[in-house]
């Protein structure tokens, strides 16, 4: 218990690191001597502008993105005890995605908070889709339920994303930069807006972590423990929702960060959920912060969009993962 501790000062300070890498990296070129002074007096000069208008809340966003992301998948792949399962699994990505869709290609909004809105509210429908099909018939919403659930809804919403944007080729055209996953041109208000949500989200998930410890041993051992397994079930897809879909609709959708860090967590701590979500929530930004600050080094003076870079990296990762141990949840 006490090296799982001390070990979380690693990530810890490897997050501060990498937050202050994003603060002085940039396609504007500051001493880092000056960017450290203009972070806590800030003044009147351009350069102080670019780092409290522009790379400070790029950061935090960056990382509240981050932590929701790699607890939600962490949560997601505890609820399903499917090691393969991502937040995308209950269809948030997409629902944000269509949510999105909806309103550049119907309401003619085409600003990132202009549409944010829509995302969350077009994850949250979906996620609650997917909950009311895996948990229809008076069936409890199983693993398995929520997962073909989670895989016919996704299926309706892409099929409907690309009809809608196929017809419209400039609703194309604005949707593909957000869709990429992006950190890029996100201000104050963005974070402000998934501040709440993110919040509630990771109260629920860490109060279920005692619960989600004694159904990874099964279902009659849950409730054989006093767990009562659809309460916690609807609690963490609310979760998941709230974590996942204010992240998407803030950030667009990027992949591999919530199906690998989670992993990286268990191979360091073992499968207890409490120290699996602690560490996938300073992994994760770690992972997603760094990622930014490397599109911007590799693609200077313009930068490579962060969702590109996640999946460059996190791709080998989990390759790398399923390598060198099984795959299993216990």
């Amino acid at each position: 218990m006490a090296w799982r501790g001390l070990g979380l000062l690693v990530p810890l300070a490897a997050l501060v690191l990498v937050s202050l890498t994003s603060i002085w990296i940039g396609t504007r070129g500051i001493p880092f001597t000056q960017t450290w002074d203009l972070l806590w007096h800030p003044d009147a000069s351009e350069n102080s502008t670019v780092i409290h208008d522009y790379r400070v809340p790029r950061t935090l966003l960056g990382l509240l993105v981050g932590l929701a992301l790699g607890l939600s998948g962490a949560l997601m792949q505890a609820l399903t005890r499917n090691p393969l399962a991502d937040p995308g699994m209950l269809g948030v990505n997409l629902g944000a995605s269509a949510g999105v869709v909806v309103a550049i290609s119907f309401l003619g909004i085409a600003t990132p908070l202009g549409y944010v809105w829509f995302a969350l509210v077009g994850a949250a429908a979906a996620s609650v889709g997917v909950f009311l099909l895996g948990s229809s018939g008076r069936k409890l919403a199983t693993p398995e339920r929520l997962v073909v659930a989670g895989a016919a809804v996704t299926a309706v919403l892409y099929a409907f994303n690309w009809a809608v944007l196929l017809m419209d080729p400039e609703a194309f055209d604005a949707f593909r930069f957000w869709t990429v996953g992006s950190l890029a041109g996100r201000y104050y208000d963005i974070v402000l807006m998934a501040l709440p949500f993110i919040a509630t989200g990771l109260l629920i998930a860490l109060l279920l972590a005692p619960s989600l410890n004694a159904l990874a041993m099964g279902d009659q051992v849950g409730r054989a423990l006093g767990v009562n397994v659809g309460r916690t079930r609807a609690a963490g897809a609310l979760a998941v929702m709230l974590l996942c879909g204010a992240a998407t609709a803030a950030a667009g959708p990027i992949g591999f960060v919530g199906l690998a860090v989670p992993h990286v967590a268990r191979f360091v701590v073992g499968s207890d959920q409490r120290w699996v979500f602690a560490y996938s929530m300073l992994l994760a930004p770690v992972l997603l912060i760094g990622s930014d600050v490397l599109g911007r080094v590799l693609g200077a003076p313009g930068e490579v969009q962060v969702g590109i870079v996640t999946a460059f990296l996190g791709a080998p990762l989990f390759i790398a993962l399923c390598r060198r141990r099984k795959l299993v949840m216990l």
